[in-house]
């Protein structure tokens, strides 16, 4: 908590004027009810804050944790820490359905932007009923051919928005850099949009720990234990499937927060889940600001989108976990 508050200060401070953190957070408490704060900061520094960068940067936070808590229920429902937000095609239909929504009418108010998630969530439940309907086998929904065929829709869903981009108007073309994660929606509406599904997602996801650890002895043994497989799968897939897409909703395709924190947290604190995705939605939004940060500093005053910067530190993490599975047991 500590290092996100710290993260979130910093990403608020850094800009193209920097505004000193002890700046910062006084404007915050300034606004809180019972705070006298003598000003000694210019008052557009105010303003810079708190319509330009906080509303940013909690966006930013949001999504982190949205991708990492979802990650870490994908983890633990596949017992594969190789699994993320993707691997079942989910943020693809995620991606698909915003974009539709973009298409239909760009967001110029708040009830704009609320379509935008509900387009994302629609998408991707329409992307988890086909794959879950490619990969049932009788009664059982075995997870290998669920990665499968999760391969294969979320690659037609992907061509088919780049389709749709290719075919629209000029205002849809500002989506290329929403699904390179640029984060480029500004305003509190977006985050008054976002917050609402994301709150919902994540305390679903967190109720969800104890599930998960009886998960992990294996689906006959957790059926034997009392646990309604089949319910429970659905359960953790629609509702990461939730956080998910609200990530997408606004902040494009992110990759290797939810595959990275989870795995880094499980390190460091262990795997029960009722501790593991708490803290991972706690990492995740500590280290896609701190990533964010990178992005806004690297090339100043251009502004990288961050889903750039966490595929560049993200894939060699990536390949060092699966180096490590091929000597290694992880479950």
């Amino acid at each position: 908590m500590a290092a996100l508050i710290l993260a979130l200060v910093f990403s608020v401070a850094l800009g193209a004027v920097f505004i000193r953190p002890e700046s910062v957070i006084g404007i915050l408490l300034e606004k809180i009810p019972g705070f006298k704060i003598a000003a000694d900061w210019p008052q557009p520094f105010a303003t810079i804050i708190l319509q330009v960068r906080l509303p940013h940067s909690i966006l930013i936070l949001i999504t982190g944790a949205s991708l990492a808590g979802s990650g870490a229920a994908y983890q633990g429902l596949f017992r594969n820490p190789l699994a993320d937000p993707y691997i079942i095609g989910v943020a693809s239909g995620a991606g698909l359905g915003a974009v539709g929504a973009m298409a239909i009418h760009w967001p110029e108010d708040l009830l704009g932007y609320y379509w935008i998630p509900v387009g994302a969530f629609v998408g991707a439940l329409s992307t988890i009923f086909i794959v879950y309907s490619l990969a049932r086998v009788g009664g059982m929904v075995p997870l290998t051919t669920l990665i499968l065929a999760g391969v294969a829709v979320g690659t037609f869903t992907s061509a088919l928005t780049s389709f749709l981009m290719l075919n629209s108007d000029q205002e849809i073309h500002r989506a290329l850099s929403f699904l390179l994660g640029g984060a480029t929606m500004s305003g509190w509406q977006p985050v008054l949009a976002s917050l609402p599904y994301m709150a919902l997602g994540v305390v679903l996801l967190i109720f969800s720990g104890h599930f998960l650890n009886v998960l992990q002895f294996g689906e006959e043994q957790a059926q034997q234990l009392g646990l309604s497989v089949e319910r429970t799968k659905i359960f953790i897939i629609v509702t990461a499937s939730l956080t998910t897409a609200v990530a997408v909703s606004f902040s494009g395709v992110i990759g290797f927060i939810g595959l990275i924190v989870p795995h880094l947290v499980r390190m460091i604190w262990g795997a029960d889940y009722r501790r593991l995705i708490p803290l991972s939605i706690l990492g995740g939004a500590t280290a896609l600001l701190l990533a964010d940060i990178v992005a806004r500093v690297l090339m100043a005053p251009r502004v990288l989108p961050v889903g750039i910067v966490t595929a560049l530190a993200g894939t060699p993490f990536f390949l060092w976990i699966l180096r490590r599975a091929k000597s290694e047991v992880f479950w």
